[in-house]
């Protein structure tokens, strides 16, 4: 499974990029909000700092606009991946922006096995289901990982499917059983993968025991 970090700061991505273990960086429109700085400025940098995946948004609401938006955010770098949303129009963009354009795309916003099932048909290299919103409002978000998994290998569709917006261990373990291709997740939450008690106290015990001995 491949890491991805939801976020804009470039210090947190900074940091995740030198362990060599997080492939790309995952934005939005919120995600962006939150840096108070110009959108292209924040994309730009990104792009100096990951040399991998980048899922950048388009905000029009038609195919046109969303296949020019593309476009343009494409020219940033090559590493970037467009995300339309999981809507008629959304899906109608993917197989111009993937065959014509030669431009991978990320949908998002989906939330049901169906919505996965046709942005695979649809030809997207990526389809993120956002995990965070579904347990938000009581819905079990495993049982549709494993779901969609399924529907893509009964079918043999290709899309990689991302588990996005995942919060916690718990959610990030079942993703993992589920056989998830990739992940989005904060910087508190990759910090976490690092740490169990027992390896803090299995060091500490060395340190302590490798003080005694004689050099």
């Amino acid at each position: 499974m491949k890491v991805f970090l939801d976020t804009s700061i470039i210090s947190e991505i900074k940091k995740g990029v030198d362990t060599g273990l997080v492939y790309g960086v995952t934005t939005n429109p919120s995600i962006i909000a939150k840096s108070g700085r110009k959108f292209l400025d924040v994309i730009k940098e990104i792009t100096e700092v990951v040399p991998g995946h980048i899922s950048v948004e388009v905000m029009a609401d038609d195919v046109a606009g969303m296949v020019a938006e593309a476009v343009e955010y494409k020219r940033l770098a090559p590493q970037i991946a467009i995300k339309v949303p999981m809507t008629k129009e959304g899906l109608k963009a993917v197989p111009i922006l993937e065959k014509e354009k030669d431009i991978r795309v990320n949908v998002t916003m989906v939330f049901s096995a169906s919505q996965a099932c046709l942005a695979m048909k649809a030809g997207a290299s990526y389809v993120s289901i956002v995990i965070s919103r579904l347990d938000a409002i009581g819905t079990e978000s495993t049982q549709l990982i494993y779901d969609t998994m399924l529907i893509r290998k009964n079918y043999g569709l290709t899309s990689e499917i991302i588990a996005g917006s995942v919060k916690t261990q718990n959610n990030l373990l079942d993703c993992m059983r589920a056989g998830v291709d990739i992940a989005t997740i904060p910087m508190t939450l990759f910090d976490q993968m690092f740490a169990h008690p027992l390896t803090t106290d299995g060091i500490e015990g060395f340190k302590k025991d490798w003080a005694g001995v004689p050099k």
